[in-house]
Order: C-alpha cells, then sequence, then structure tokens
C-alpha cells in the first residue's frame, strides 16, 4: 500500500548496504563508503527486554553485566536467532547513519547480505526485519556475491574468479563467471569456531577457562594456519576450574596453530571441494587470477599460505577484507541498473518480492 509520508521520507534518505554480520555490522552508505562498522551485540534487561546498549558499548559489557542485564549476540551462523533484537539493532544502525541529515525516521534503500546457504524462512526473517526496522525498500544480495563485488572481481565477465568469504558464523566459498555463481558453498565453520576452538584448548590442556574476548583476541594476536617466521607467545588469563581462583598461562602461536587446526582444516576441505565442483575452463581461469579472501577471517596469519599450499593457486587476501560485503552491497547501490539481475536471482530464489 503506497504511503505518501514514507515516499516524501524516501526522497531525504540515504541507500545503505548492510554487512549483517555474526560479529559484526557494517553499513556502507552510496558513493560514500563504510559509515559504521560495530560488533553484533545487543545488552538487554531481562526483566523489561529494554534495550540498554548497542554495537561497541554493548560488547564492552559482555562478561561484566549485573545479573538482570545480559549482553547478546541476536544473530548467530549468518542468521537471525532473535528477531525482535535484530530489528532493534537495525533500527538503530539506519538511524545512526542518518544522523547528520537529522531525519527522526528514515525510509531509506537496503540492500542487505546474507549468507548463500541460507533457508527460505531465514531470508524472510532478514528481509522482515529491515522493513519493520524503517526500510521503505529491502533487497537481499548474497555474501559471496556482495564480497566478490565489494573486493573488485570480475564477475560480470566471461573470465572465471573466486572467493573465500570467511566471517563470524559462516565461511562462503564461491566461484563466478558472466555475472553468476557456477560454484557456490556455504559452511558454518568460521570465527566463532575458532574461538570456540582456543576456549576448548585452554580448558582441556590447562584446565583454564577463558571468555569469548580472550580467546578472540589470542586467535588476532598469535593465531595462525601456517608456521610463521618467528613464532610468537602470550599470556591466556581466566579462572582454573581446579582451583577455582584466577589463573595465567603462557601459550606459543605453535599451540594456538593446533588448537585452530579442525576449523581451519575443515574450510581447506571446503575450498578443495569448490574446486572439484569447478569445470574445466574455469580452473583454467583461476588458475590465472588465483583466489581472493574476504572477511575478518581472511587476517588469520598463515591463512594465504595455507590454501596456496593446499590449492597450488595463488591465494591473495582483498584490501580492508572485513569491509567487502559492505562495500559489495554499497556498490550495487551506485550502479543498480548493472547489478539489478544479481538481487533479482536472489529474490527469486528467497521468494521475497518488494511490498
Amino acid at each position: 500500500m503506497f504511503n505518501p509520508l514514507s515516499a516524501l521520507l524516501g526522497l531525504f534518505s540515504l541507500d545503505i548496504g548492510i554487512d549483517l554480520g555474526t560479529a559484526n555490522t557494517l553499513v556502507a552508505v552510496r558513493n560514500r563508503g563504510i559509515v559504521i562498522n560495530e560488533p553484533s551485540w545487543v545488552a538487554i534487561n531481562k526483566r523489561t527486554k529494554q534495550v540498554l546498549a548497542i554495537g561497541s558499548e554493548a560488547k564492552d559489557m559482555v562478561g561484566r553485566t549485573p545479573a538482570d542485564i545480559v549482553a547478546i549476540r541476536p544473530l548467530r551462523d549468518g542468521v537471525i536467532s532473535e528477531f525482535d533484537v535484530t530489528e532493534k539493532m537495525l533500527d538503530y544502525f539506519i538511524k545512526k547513519a542518518h544522523a547528520s541529515l537529522l531525519l527522526q525516521i528514515p525510509r531509506p534503500r537496503v540492500v542487505v547480505g546474507i549468507p548463500s546457504g541460507v533457508t527460505e524462512v531465514e531470508k524472510r526473517a532478514v528481509y522482515d526485519a529491515t522493513i519493520s526496522a524503517g526500510a521503505r525498500e529491502a533487497y537481499l544480495i548474497e555474501e559471496p556475491m556482495a564480497a566478490a563485488i565489494g573486493a573488485g572481481l570480475p564477475i560480470t565477465e566471461a573470465i572465471g574468479s573466486m572467493v573465500v568469504d570467511i566471517g563470524g558464523g559462516t565461511t562462503e566459498v564461491a566461484v563466478f563467471a558472466l555475472g553468476g555463481m557456477v560454484v557456490r558453498r556455504s559452511l558454518r565453520v568460521a570465527g566463532d569456531e575458532m574461538d570456540e576452538d582456543i576456549m576448548n584448548y585452554a580448558r582441556q590442556k590447562y584446565s583454564l577457562l577463558i571468555g569469548e574476548r580472550m580467546a578472540e583476541r589470542t586467535k588476532m594476536t598469535i593465531g595462525s594456519a601456517y608456521p610463521l617466521p618467528e613464532e610468537k607467545t602470550m599470556a591466556l588469563r581466566g579462572r582454573n576450574i581446579i582451583t577455582g581462583l584466577p589463573d595465567s598461562v603462557e601459550v606459543s602461536s605453535i599451540e594456538i596453530r593446533e588448537a585452530l587446526s579442525n576449523s581451519v582444516n575443515i574450510i581447506v576441505e571446503e575450498v578443495r571441494n569448490a574446486l572439484d565442483e569447478t569445470p574445466p575452463e574455469l580452473i583454467a581461469d583461476l588458475m590465472e587470477q588465483g583466489i581472493t579472501l574476504a572477511g575478518g577471517g581472511a587476517l588469520l596469519q598463515g591463512l594465504p599460505e595455507r590454501l596456496s599450499e593446499e590449492t597450488r593457486m595463488d591465494v591473495q587476501v582483498a584490501d580492508d577484507s572485513m569491509t567487502c560485503v559492505a562495500r559489495g552491497a554499497g556498490k550495487v547501490l551506485e550502479d543498480f541498473d548493472t547489478y539489478r539481475r544479481v538481487l533479482a536471482l536472489t529474490q527469486r530464489n528467497g521468494r521475497i518480492r518488494r511490498r
């Protein structure tokens, strides 16, 4: 139903692309680039259900809140697990992106990245949450497609290209040619599972209970997928399970590489499986073009070297890899007619239509 007020507000609203990630949410404004990059955390009062903080402020509360306040991530494995909380988070980020325009009720056109392996119900949940958060139009784009566009890969050309997008909840592997995905694989093993690997390793080997933030910091500081030129060490701090007292142990990058090996091996195997499904002509292109890594997981030390060794191809990390999906969604809005077919394919696959 046509809403004159919404249409009028739409004239003064921005077109925005959103990477609605399990770990971080990024917002790109058309012709402006990334304007928001914050953790996908929301702090709520368990008794009243009131939202107390969103983004960086909420993440700072993790593990430090009183009993009646809980900090949660409303997305798990790249999909919505808490619909109402996700809607409030989207509403917050949409309004924050429009803060300079002083609009109280923005009505933007929004393109949202989703994992390629989500179900019809999960697609509908993202679409409905985006509309409920204030979007006048909502479009979905599969994350590997958005990442490839954001990384500047020639996906519309006859030449083949490949992207491996490793986020917080999912790893997306795709081979592109002529504007479509020839091969796509979605795996719910990514950054979160790596953090859990480190937490489990500390508990099993050292009887040390560490938090998610400690595990993430360890992964980013000394985590690796391939032997480092110079191995590193750092202190793991937490609570000793046996004594119940605070404790600290020194661990090496060799130990953390061992802890991460299970998740890394699964991701490597998924890439090999995708290559096994790729037509020979495109394999020839990939041998020349190489494989592009995107997402926060692409920053794991030694991952390009490990994948290169396993696939016998050049592997490079995209510039500003963490923002590829959001930048890709923003580029779609900048050249909407060119990329309309990409969006149309996503909408048709998800049976979603504009309201």
